[in-house]
């Protein structure tokens, strides 16, 4: 049986996003105490103010990190959902869609976990850690390296995170890797018709929703969870 959220301290690094609202709604339905972080769109972050505290930060920047942190002392899970798309529009613009990339899909994720986890087990709390990846991150798609290699390489840390954090006090680390979404970074992708052929050809049943993403959010926040060091493809088995 599930154990309550109730009363939990819960940091969503992107919350605000497209992916991110519904856990943010799911887990404040069950009294779980939200920290929301915003990077950049302030107004509509603000729309999640009645539901947790909300701040702004930049996680690539440590000052921002340990400030985010702060606004958690008693913190049992955090979930990062922040990433951008990182696409090049030709190879002389490659490097630097590669660059930002690894610094905003791989190092400002890792890091503030790496953080969060340190601060959990020094007060002794165990948690949760969910992280997100894509479902580009285990199979291969054409012109998706810029995107696809940190995000693999994320994977890859949180495995050894998850690795670091068993013990007494257990802080569990997972991935989650969304494949095509009806929210977030594909949308506008979905809108031009770039994955339609996924369904005229019955690859997948329906695209991706954020309550899909949520259930899998609460899921790997479960107190009981006995789940770590995995990443779940959740992708409606686009990618078999």
């Amino acid at each position: 049986m599930a154990e309550s959220l109730g009363g939990r301290q819960v940091i969503l690094v992107g919350g605000s996003g497209g992916l991110g609202a519904a856990s943010v709604r799911l887990l404040a339905q069950e009294g779980a105490e939200l920290v929301v972080a915003y990077r950049s769109n302030a107004e509509r972050a603000q729309q999640f103010a009645e539901l947790g505290r909300v701040v702004q930060a930049d996680i690539t920047r440590a000052a921002d990190r340990s400030r985010l942190l702060d606004a958690a002392p008693r913190l049992y899970g955090l979930v990062v959902f922040a990433g951008i798309p990182a696409r090049a529009g030709g190879p002389q613009e490659f490097e630097e869609a590669l660059r930002r990339s690894i610094e905003v899909n791989f190092l400002g994720p890792l890091l503030l976990a790496r953080e969060a986890a340190g601060r959990m087990k020094e007060a002794g709390t165990p948690g949760a850690i969910v992280l997100f990846s894509t479902m580009q991150a285990v199979s291969v798609f054409a012109g998706s390296t810029a995107y696809a290699a940190p995000k693999a390489a994320l994977v890859q840390a949180a495995r050894v995170l998850a690795k670091e954090c068993r013990g007494r006090v257990n802080i569990r680390v997972n991935v989650i890797c969304p494949g095509v979404n009806a929210a977030g970074m594909a949308e506008a992708s979905i809108a031009r018709g770039k994955y339609q052929r996924f369904l005229d050809e019955d690859v997948i049943p329906r695209y991706g929703r954020p309550e899909d993403v949520a259930r899998a959010v609460r899921f790997f926040l479960e107190p009981d969870n006995y789940v770590t060091g995995q990443a779940l493809v959740l992708d409606g088995g686009l990618t078999l």
